[in-house]
C-alpha cells in the first residue's frame, strides 16, 4: 500500500511540476521492463559464479 501511494505521489508531483499529462504505457511495456530486469539480475548472478549466460536457440 505504501509503494502504491509513493508511486501515485511521484506521478502527481511530476504532473504538477512539469505540466505533463499521465500516459499509461500499457501492460506490454511493464512486462518487457520486468523481463529486462530479471535477465540483468540473472546475468550478474551468473558472473558472480564465474558463468556466462547464453541465449537459447529459438524453435522453428
Amino acid at each position: 500500500m505504501t509503494a502504491a501511494a509513493h508511486k501515485l505521489a511521484r506521478l502527481i508531483y511530476t504532473m504538477l511540476t512539469k505540466g505533463e499529462e499521465y500516459t499509461d504505457q500499457g501492460q506490454d511495456y511493464h512486462e518487457r521492463h520486468y523481463r529486462e530486469r530479471v535477465l540483468q539480475a540473472l546475468a550478474q548472478r551468473a558472473a558472480k559464479l564465474g558463468m556466462k549466460m547464453v541465449p537459447a536457440e529459438q524453435p522453428a
